[in-house]
């Protein structure tokens, strides 16, 4: 005989409450399985089961979504200080190798980073330590003010091309390519290619990206900010630039 008994909605489990953290949590669940590019407002309805609207109670648009997940992952940089023998140009290489680590895995975010316009704690704490770092190596503020821009535009920038080209089929082709370019380039033709031949290709990623970080640093210590008068000549009021706006061309 069949059963006639119908189950009701009240008896189904209770569906866990919305909120920011848990809409968070699921979007970096989703990007670690797909990538960031999967990490909408409808995909992650989906993943509540919720509607899309319900969503925006949380969080305003998927620009707002994206910089969360930057923040979340950021939380995973190493900021601890190396103990008082470390060497304040050391602590920064490490930190924003730290940092350039996490955004290799995922180069969706490193892009979303270029872009966006974090202020989460994590960011906020990640700045901190590098100002403090660049304070405790004498750096003028001013100066440094400005020149934490610059550390992490480039790493982030060497944190997209090396995470693209990891998924990139031809990457190893390219370099192959670039390599047997530079070493049968002609005296003749492109005379200082010819005269460093290989030392141009030389170096570990590592020891390279410290040198690269050393140099940011050395001309940001020599390298005085404009003159009040010629810091706003021909910039626009409303977009400071910096942190906020991100170096722009005028």
């Amino acid at each position: 005989m069949q059963s006639t008994t119908s189950h009701s909605r009240r008896e189904r489990p209770a569906k866990p409450a919305l909120s920011r953290e848990g809409i968070i949590a699921t979007a970096v669940a989703v990007m670690r399985a797909q990538g960031l590019e999967h990490v909408t407002m409808r995909r992650l309805a989906a993943e509540l089961d919720t509607g899309p609207a319900s969503l925006y109670v949380y969080v305003r648009n998927t620009a707002e979504l994206h910089a969360a997940v930057l923040d979340e992952l950021l939380g995973l940089v190493g900021l601890a200080h190396h103990g008082a023998s470390a060497h304040w140009v050391d602590s920064v290489v490490r930190v924003l190798e730290s940092y350039t680590g996490i955004l290799v895995e995922h180069p969706g975010l490193a892009r979303s980073a270029l872009v966006t316009r974090p202020s989460g704690p994590n960011y906020l704490a990640l700045v901190e330590v590098l100002l403090t770092l660049l304070r405790e190596g004498g750096i003028p503020d001013a100066q440094s003010a400005w020149g934490v821009d610059i550390l992490l535009l480039f790493a982030t920038s060497i944190a997209l091309e090396h995470g693209t080209r990891r998924q990139a089929m031809d990457a190893d082709e390219d370099e192959e390519a670039l390599t047997h370019a530079m070493r049968q380039a002609t005296a003749s033709n492109y005379p200082t290619i010819a005269a460093l031949g290989g030392d141009l290709l030389s170096g570990t990623p590592e020891a390279r990206f410290g040198w690269h970080v050393r140099v940011l640093l050395n001309g940001m210590a020599m390298t005085p900010r404009p003159t009040l008068e010629s810091e706003h000549e021909g910039l626009d009021v409303r977009d400071p630039g910096g942190l906020l706006g991100r170096s722009r061309p005028d």
